[in-house]
């Protein structure tokens, strides 16, 4: 990591230890280990016949996890990888007794204060924006290379950006002159391209644009659905799955995910028997999601738009 110290505070902590129900004799995975306090906290709770997991895509991640649960290593295995093999990786490793899956869907702190990845608005670099730096695919790329069109409907369906057209048009004009290099640039582009009016009050005017790319780049959105069908088939009976989310697209695919597999029977109302054979397989912990606290909002600003969803394999 260049000597740079991975920092970030685990959002939600001491709720999601509480979800999971850690027993001994089961398997647990951190599908997000970050710097490792969420693994950290189920580390210090497994029993002699318990083991842990730890995913992520971030080879500086998994440096940091590593470190910080080294006098844990006998019980953990980490994988550098997204934790849309998450299944792949449950068959391969044999896990018939897996308790619970964690994930936390934020990006970490150290992701956003690294200048050099390229995620912050806030600091000029090169735009990137990489969770895997051996992805292919940039912010640059998707800045200089995708259409007006393909533009707009990102920074519209994934940015929930009211001024998408005019943002995506004013980029495809500045690329015409030259390519867009930097984070501040774009942001002065996303600023001029939003009428003054609106940039009074309320997120940085670049925020929703930003967290638009981001979720492009990483294809953050396209792995929820997979991670939940994973975890619940690999789950025993009364294993959890936590996960945190930080915006209302991320949260709606998670509550709808729960939804899903614990709806059951999908026939129309009106068919007096069941012909698709759907059983539920999750029930649903918490109807509603749980929020940090008001305290943990103080000390950590940016766990304000956190939301915790358990689920619990039947």
């Amino acid at each position: 990591m260049d000597g740079i110290r991975f920092s970030h505070t685990s959002v939600l902590l001491y709720e999601c230890i509480d979800a999971l129900n850690i027993r001994d004799g089961y398997t647990y995975i951190d599908c997000t280990a970050g710097g490792g306090g969420h693994s950290l906290e189920i580390a210090k709770r497994l029993g002699k016949d318990s083991r842990l997991i730890c995913f992520d895509r971030d080879r500086d991640a998994i440096a940091a996890a590593t470190k910080r649960l080294e006098g844990y290593l006998d019980k953990v295995t980490f994988i550098n990888d997204n934790f849309s093999s998450l299944g792949d990786v449950i068959r391969e490793l044999k896990i018939d007794n897996l308790g619970g899956v964690l994930a936390d869907l934020g990006c970490s702190s150290y992701q956003f204060d690294t200048k050099d990845r390229g995620f912050s608005y806030m600091q000029d670099a090169r735009l990137d924006m990489r969770m895997d730096t051996d992805s292919p695919l940039s912010a640059y790329n998707v800045v200089n290379e995708y259409s007006e069109d393909e533009l707009k409907r990102i920074f519209f369906e994934y940015g929930e950006e009211k001024f998408s057209a005019r943002i995506a048009s004013a980029i495809v004009k500045k690329r015409a002159l030259s390519p867009i290099e930097s984070t501040v640039e774009l942001a002065d582009i996303i600023k001029s391209a939003i009428p003054a009016a609106k940039r009074q009050d309320g997120p940085h005017p670049a925020k929703r644009t930003f967290q638009a790319i981001r979720i492009e780049v990483n294809g953050e959105l396209d792995a929820i659905k997979p991670l939940i069908k994973s975890a619940a088939n690999g789950l025993v009976s009364g294993g959890r799955l936590a996960i945190i989310s930080f915006h209302s697209l991320e949260d709606r695919l998670v509550k709808l995910g729960y939804r899903d597999l614990a709806g059951g029977c999908t026939c129309p109302k009106d068919f007096p028997i069941c012909v698709c054979g759907n059983k539920p397989i999750l029930k649903e912990i918490t109807k509603k999601p749980t929020l940090p606290s008001e305290e943990e909002i103080n000390s950590n600003p940016r766990s304000r738009s956190a939301k915790l969803r358990i689920a619990e394999k039947i």
